[in-house]
């Protein structure tokens, strides 16, 4: 009976122990009960303010900061460079990353070592390059989504728009497009295909994957209470489209269809069923913010001096507007897509030393884009790193290399976001079309604001998200 209660007092000393061994050898700053603990850090993952929280722990502690007694946040380019760079592709995924599997299958962003995401990634690289997404038929198909935009654009002259609604189904279609084309989505114009957008957009699973992630033995019970994504038409969607054979050569479904491709169907699938969700969150996110922040009175500025650089050459080449690739820029780095950590392994066996701290092999070590373009005052310039300062990717070529090294919001590395070229492609073409014909205000009518520290979007009403009114500029 005694040894009952002694077993718990035993491990409990143990944990502390070796907490304190942890402590001393690694010396990582942080508050004291991150030292024992892993609770805190989970409080705050549930309460949806990891992200937020470990940014105040960098403004107290500095760029390393500890977050439980087997995890570290990195606010740094030194920490960035070697967790997600070194040796190719930096340190391997942590199974955080097994809740993206698609049809349960791993796909290539759900692969936890780098070499199998590598021969994953060689599959369907091209189809990325930039060579293939501005290639006529492709590039066509964007464009004439963007027109699709500008239709309902036109229509609401005098009255508001909800763009978050507008720019998420922009995003869906573009990336269908690249997926399946000619066989893409149009949830601009086809309601009856509007429900694919809200299923894969608008549902908040994150308690539920948590839940998924740290106890999965009680998940069957748990996710009573905490429900699970279901995307039930996305998935039926996406499994019709790997079926069929008829796709362009321009398509990663071609490319994944090839011979080249040892892929079974329900792999193809689960690639593109990622691909594709990836591709609404980033793009519709990213503009979504942009034109809140650019449609705000103290930014009206900056939407007279993108006009005017994209009227002097209308007809010009992307590359050929530096203030447009500006605004794009800095709405990436001020509201990344994905703003929290990518966790990765410190790989063994004997452990690495990362900005002057040693972690022993199968500690957590991540960086969060939040943070990075945050707390770096100097690397961002004069200009404080919390404004929207377009300016600052213009001013001086030298920092200019620096704040590149530093921007994380695609991730970093051989494990960095492959759609980056799609998703900037998408943002140039809608934007020139926009800002070609009309001013943006906010709507009085909108409730609340996009501030990313606020969440919106992760709580956002179902009928008030983002709201702007559309003043053509002859008027």
């Amino acid at each position: 009976m005694l040894a009952l209660y002694l077993l718990p007092a035993a491990y409990l000393i143990y944990i502390s122990i070796s907490a304190i061994i942890i402590q001393r050898t690694t010396r990582v700053p942080g508050p004291w009960y991150t030292h024992f603990t892993s609770l805190v850090l989970k409080y705050h993952e549930f309460s949806k303010n990891r992200r937020l929280w470990i940014h105040s722990l960098h403004e107290r502690y500095g760029p390393v900061v500890r977050l439980a007694p087997n995890e570290v946040s990195f606010a740094n380019l030194e920490g960035m460079k070697e967790i997600y760079q070194s040796g190719g592709s930096g340190y391997d995924k942590t199974e955080f990353y097994d809740l993206f599997k698609q049809y349960g299958e791993r796909t290539m962003f759900s692969t936890l070592n780098k070499q199998d995401h590598a021969q994953r990634k060689k599959l369907f690289a091209d189809r990325y390059a930039m060579t293939n997404i501005m290639r006529s038929e492709i590039l066509k198909g964007i464009e004439q989504r963007a027109a699709s935009v500008m239709e309902k654009v036109k229509a609401s002259v005098g009255r508001h728009l909800d763009v978050y609604v507008i720019l998420h189904c922009y995003a869906l279609d573009c990336a269908s497009h690249f997926l399946f084309n000619p066989g893409g989505t149009d949830t601009l114009n086809n309601p009856s295909e509007l429900p694919l957008m809200k299923e894969l957009s608008y549902h908040d699973s994150i308690k539920q994957r948590l839940v998924q992630h740290y106890w999965p033995r009680l998940n069957n019970v748990l996710k009573k209470i905490f429900s699970p994504k279901s995307v039930p038409r996305s998935k039926d969607y996406v499994l019709s489209r790997a079926s069929t054979t008829n796709e362009s050569e321009t398509s990663l479904i071609h490319k994944l269809q090839s011979k080249s491709s040892s892929l079974s169907t329900i792999q193809m699938a689960a690639e593109c069923m990622d691909h594709m969700a990836a591709g609404i969150d980033t793009t519709g996110d990213s503009l979504c913010f942009i034109m809140y922040e650019i449609s705000l009175p103290r930014s009206q500025h900056i939407q007279t001096k993108l006009r005017a650089e994209l009227l002097s050459n209308p007809t010009a080449r992307f590359d050929d507007f530096p203030y447009l690739d500006a605004v794009i820029k800095e709405g990436l780095r001020l509201f990344p897509p994905i703003p929290m950590s990518h966790p990765r392994y410190v790989p063994g066996p004997s452990g690495r030393h990362i900005s002057g701290h040693y972690l022993p092999s199968g500690s957590i070590v991540s960086c969060q884009p939040y943070s990075l373009h945050l707390l770096n005052a100097s690397i961002w310039g004069p200009s404080d790193p919390t404004h929207f300062v377009p300016e600052r990717w213009l001013d001086d070529e030298k920092r200019l290399v620096e704040m590149n090294r530093l921007f994380f919001s695609f991730g970093a590395g051989g494990r960095g976001c492959i759609g980056r070229s799609l998703a900037i492609t998408e943002m140039k073409t809608l934007l020139r079309e926009l800002y070609l014909r009309y001013t943006t205000v906010v709507s009085p009518d909108m409730k609340g604001d996009m501030s990313i520290d606020d969440q919106i979007i992760a709580s956002r009403p179902k009928d008030q998200t983002c709201l702007l009114e559309f003043v053509p500029v002859d008027s």
